[in-house]
């Protein structure tokens, strides 16, 4: 049962991870050049052949692969494997344009819940623990990867889903969830619902695994202190497989990337060129044991570090830092770059709930910032005749942080829709294409 959980493997030497991705990515690269036309298009108009690679020290010559790619290729131009040895097939959550579509052989769903498996036991998870897994199912991963996830460690498992929160609760305190996976925003929410039925005494609740969207460590220390639990990121994306692809540790500082698996490297967004570890830049990924859907230098958007400082847990893989915006839903507002990741800060510091809206318009040519914030239910009714000085506060707040005006407007308990899956924490109204 616990074949996903070696520490052979977690806690490897350097020299040992470096050995297992020069082989894999050998022969990752030679797989996908013989098997994906669109992959071996795209070497050849680089001029790199799989000959040219031989260790991770060329893995910069290889081209990026890109979520247009993704879509151009849609739908079956990057499988590897034939459509028979496939087993699976999920897809991202996007709106706009073509969905990413990623396939899956059994080898490659069983990589993937061993991953998952181990962000689990990171959480402190083991077979006597109820996983209560409020992620969404279907064609999400969110809820699969950590359902699978939850059976390899041998935990009862709820496969909840979202939404139904009075059922969430019900049988969080009915089943005894210890360890809850759901996105940051909804963990906020049940913790808010837990609090306003007085229920937080009847909850037993050890840990939590929040991911599939930006959350501040303002927000961690907020859900932390309603949930009395320990909350732990994670990291993954469809196109590589999904959650699991890099989990915290008790040291909550990073999340180690599972480097038997993946090669992660950060580059500068606007030139392509590999940074150090240590310096901040986009993440790129290179899927080295994956079957069905091996992606090779995929760009994956989101803006961290990488660091290989030692760790308190013994765990030896590089640790990504917590993504600090992205590349491609950064807003720019005035010409000043703005994610909303500082704007939830500037909330969180000065006691306002995570629940919150970011309005982008554009007037007469100028770019216009507005933030709808929610008060909770004592701040509604103590402030009533200083909402202006509040709202004045905020706004001095925010042009420290982000150098530019920011209108606030302290709105009403509840009046912002409640999100049961991926927060809108963004409205972009201006024309920009």
């Amino acid at each position: 049962m616990e074949h996903y959980y070696q520490p052979e493997i977690e806690c490897a030497s350097p020299e040992q991870i470096q050995a297992w991705q020069d082989e894999r990515l050998v022969e990752t690269v030679k797989h996908v050049y013989e098997h994906v036309p669109y992959y071996r298009d795209k070497m050849d108009a680089s001029g790199v052949t799989p000959e040219d690679i031989k260790s991770t020290r060329d893995l910069h010559k290889l081209p990026f692969l890109t979520k247009s790619d993704l879509r151009d290729a849609y739908p079956y131009g990057l499988v590897a494997v034939p459509l028979s040895e496939c087993v699976r097939i999920q897809s991202t959550s996007g709106t706009t344009g073509r969905r990413v579509v990623a396939f899956y052989t059994q080898h490659d769903l069983d990589l993937w819940e061993d991953c998952c498996a181990r962000a689990i036991m990171a959480a402190g998870g083991t077979k006597e623990d109820v996983v209560h897994v409020s992620y969404g199912y279907g064609l999400f991963t969110g809820g699969p990867g950590l359902n699978g996830g939850s059976h390899k460690v041998g935990s009862l498992t709820l496969p909840m889903s979202s939404g139904n929160t009075e059922r969430q609760i019900q049988f969080m305190c009915d089943l005894g969830s210890t360890i809850l996976c759901c996105t940051p925003s909804y963990a906020a929410y049940l913790a808010e619902s837990i609090t306003e039925r007085g229920l937080r005494d009847k909850i037993k609740l050890k840990a939590g695994i929040f991911g599939a969207e930006a959350w501040t460590e303002e927000m961690r220390q907020d859900i932390q202190n309603k949930l009395g639990i320990k909350a732990y990121d994670i990291y993954g994306l469809t196109e590589i497989s999904g959650p699991g692809v890099a989990f915290e540790c008790s040291e909550q500082t990073g999340m180690h990337i599972n480097e038997d698996h993946f090669i992660a490297e950060v580059i500068d967004p606007n030139t392509g060129e590999v940074l150090p570890d240590g310096e901040k830049g986009e993440l790129v990924f290179t899927s080295i044991t994956k079957q069905a859907f091996p992606l090779i230098r995929y760009r994956t958007r989101d803006i961290c570090v990488l660091t290989r400082k030692k760790c308190s847990c013994g765990r030896t893989h590089v640790k990504m830092s917590k993504p600090m915006g992205r590349s491609d839903d950064m807003l720019i507002v005035k010409g000043v770059n703005v994610f909303p990741s500082q704007i939830e800060t500037v909330l969180l510091n000065k006691g306002y709930p995570a629940n919150y809206q970011i309005i982008v318009t554009r007037e007469n040519n100028s770019d216009q910032l507005e933030v709808q914030v929610e008060m909770t239910q004592e701040m509604f009714s103590d402030t009533l005749g200083r909402v202006a000085a509040l709202e004045r506060e905020l706004i001095e707040a925010m042009k420290a942080m982000l150098g530019i005006y920011v209108k606030v407007t302290l709105v009403a308990p509840k009046s912002i829709t409640r999100s049961e899956g991926k927060a809108v924490r963004v409205i972009d109204k201006r024309n920009l294409y």
